[in-house]
């Protein structure tokens, strides 16, 4: 296993500033992430470094996926952590930081696809027998069938 050396943190607020102390005991090098509206924020100056990703809507810097992995790499960061929220829950995202050379903190991009379909996640576990909440297996496509499986 690849050893990390430096984290950048692509998340902002107590997200971040959680990560940040876990990797700092385990002595990793912390980078934050901020949009112009952050600058001053808690979690960037806790940060061993931060970095600007861009003005202060989120569509504009943390949901900029290019811009976290650029920050990465400007910062020779080894590894990022998406935190909860914005990408955490992308596969994409965890797909173009793995093709950046870059270490994903987080679950595969596989299983985030796979979990993000209610189905495919139920179909998934029921192959090892794992109690699941009752449901349809099928997508319901209009409001009869949905009144109809109800009963």
């Amino acid at each position: 296993m690849q050893k990390i050396h430096k984290l950048l943190v692509a998340n902002r607020g107590e997200i971040a500033l959680r990560i940040m102390r876990s990797v700092r005991e385990m002595g990793i090098l912390t980078v934050a992430v901020y949009s112009e509206a952050d600058r001053n924020a808690l979690h960037v100056r806790f940060a061993d470094e931060a970095i600007c990703i861009g003005p202060p809507p989120s569509s504009q810097s943390y949901l900029v996926m290019e811009k976290i992995i650029q920050a990465a790499k400007d910062t020779q960061a080894d590894a990022i952590h998406p935190g909860y929220g914005f990408l955490s829950e992308n596969e994409e995202f965890a797909r173009k930081v793995k093709a950046a050379g870059l270490i994903f903190i987080g679950p595969s991009a596989d299983s985030i696809e796979l979990m993000g379909s209610k189905l495919a996640a139920k179909a998934a576990v029921a192959k090892f027998n794992v109690p699941l909440v009752p449901g349809t297996s099928e997508p319901i496509s209009d409001i009869v069938a949905a009144k109809k499986f109800r009963k």
